[in-house]
């Protein structure tokens, strides 16, 4: 059984760039063991002559073809933008 600590909910925040209080991260704590707890219970379920899926439903994709397209509001998009660097969006980092 799995058993997801408060301090691993914390190191994940940290991790994350969340700022969770103590009683938060018991509380998720607590919830995250009880799905995890509850999604193991899917390996008792005898598979034996089931054919594997993905999928219950046959689906096909039916978005457009993913081509390149040239945008002609790219000087309009950069006059909006906050900071500019080699005429690129700056944004502000995200790693220490």
């Amino acid at each position: 059984m799995a058993n997801i600590t408060k301090e691993d909910i914390l190191r994940t925040a940290d991790l994350v760039r969340l700022e969770l209080t103590d009683e938060e991260a018991a509380m998720y704590s607590e919830q995250i063991t009880e799905i995890i707890t509850f999604t193991e219970k899917i390996n008792e379920i005898n598979t034996d002559g089931v054919k594997p899926t993905t999928n219950g439903n046959a689906t096909t994709n039916v978005l457009r073809k993913d081509e390149p397209v040239v945008w002609e509001n790219r000087e309009k998009a950069l006059e909006n933008a906050p900071e500019l660097e080699e005429r690129q969006i700056k944004v502000p980092s995200i790693m220490d």
